[in-house]
This record gives structure tokens, C-alpha cells and sequence, in this order.
């Protein structure tokens, strides 16, 4: 998961109705309640004009198609869920702690999102590549604490890279659906399964 800054946002122009932070904020923050809770295969401009209750040209001046709001709406989702996550981590201090919450948080973040909601994300090729690049991100994280943590000596002898791999592989496998569809778990579970597996092969005494 990426952290990201509200400030750039492309102006709205040739002709495009524009809004200030505020109505833009709100409106996009409602769009992602109902893109994470129900999906957004089925999702038309019209129908989400009706329930925002607002006009087309209101949503096209967020974002130029139907495809680019979704588009939209999960970029805002991951970028909040980064900040929040690193939030959480920043008050943990215990290196193997640091990357259980990391996970765990992420894990909790993606509770948010529907089954609905997720199997479209992978099952369109843009919003999926959304998601690939935010699992990315959570990998390169979880390798940069894990590497820290053993040259630091807070974590037991293990080669790190290994367990940085493996971890990779496994969210690979959660972002595939592979281990969901095996395991019956969600991926906010899966997440947390994740952290509790990690922390067991990296701490120095059993948990």
C-alpha cells in the first residue's frame, strides 16, 4: 500500500463542470463506500448519479468516465488505507511487533472491502493493476522491516531475503485468489494470517 497526497488532482477544464475540495471529497468518499461495499461491474454513470444524488456532469468533473471514477475510488481507498496503516506502525516500536501490525493493518484495511468488491477489482485489467502495484508496495515494506530488524539483531539468525521472498509469494497468492479459494479466507484474513506467521518465524522466542 502506497501513502499518497491529495495535491495532485488534475483541474477539471475543457468545459468540465468543477467542484471545490470539499463537495469533491465528499462525494468521492461516498462513491467509495458504495464501490467497496457492493462492487462496481454493474455500476452505470446513471445509476451512480441517482444515488449520490447529483448530476453526471458533477461526477464527470471528478473523473472523466464511469471506468476512471471506479478508477478513482480505489486509488483514494488504497492511498487512506496506506496512511492509516503506517499510522499504526509508527507507534510500535518492537521490530517483529512493527511487522505484525503492518500486516495485520493491512489485513484490517482490506476488510473494507467487499468479495464483491474485490473479485471485479481482479477481474478488470486497470483496477487490478491498482491492486498489483499496491501489493508491490506492501512487499518492498515488509523486506525493508524484515532486513532492518536482523541487522539490528532484534530478529533471530535467518536469511532474511528468504523470508522476504516468501512473503511476497504469499501476498502474490492472496492478490491471485489462489490461497483464498483454498482456504475459504478473505484477504483481510489472509492478511492476518500473514502477520501471525511472519512474527512466529522472525521472533526470537515463541509466541
Amino acid at each position: 500500500m502506497q501513502p499518497g497526497s491529495r495535491t495532485g488532482r488534475r483541474a477539471a477544464g475543457g468545459g468540465r463542470k468543477r467542484l471545490d475540495d470539499d463537495r469533491r471529497d465528499e462525494l468521492l468518499g461516498r462513491l467509495q463506500g458504495i464501490v467497496l461495499t457492493e462492487g462496481f461491474a454493474r455500476l452505470t454513470v446513471d445509476t451512480l448519479a441517482a444515488r449520490l444524488q447529483c448530476s453526471k456532469s458533477t461526477l464527470y468533473a471528478i473523473s472523466s468516465s464511469r471506468h476512471h471514477l471506479v478508477a478513482t475510488a480505489l486509488k483514494s481507498f488504497f492511498r487512506d488505507a496506506a496512511e492509516r496503516v503506517e499510522k499504526d506502525v509508527a507507534e510500535v516500536a518492537d521490530p517483529a511487533r512493527q511487522i505484525a501490525t503492518y500486516l495485520a493493518a493491512v489485513g484490517a484495511q482490506m476488510r473494507r472491502m467487499s468479495a464483491a468488491c474485490y473479485d471485479d477489482m481482479l477481474d478488470d485489467d486497470a483496477t487490478r493493476e491498482i491492486y498489483t502495484v499496491n501489493s508491490l508496495a506492501a512487499t518492498r515494506r515488509v523486506r525493508e522491516m524484515i532486513h532492518a530488524g536482523v541487522e539490528s539483531g532484534d530478529f533471530r539468525s535467518v536469511h532474511a531475503e528468504f523470508v522476504s521472498q516468501a512473503v511476497g509469494l504469499l501476498i502474490d497468492g492472496i492478490q491471485s485468489r489462489e490461497l483464498l479459494g483454498s482456504t475459504g479466507l478473505s484477504s483481510g484474513d489472509a492478511f492476518v494470517e500473514l502477520s501471525n506467521l511472519v512474527l512466529a518465524a522472525l521472533s526470537k522466542t515463541s509466541r
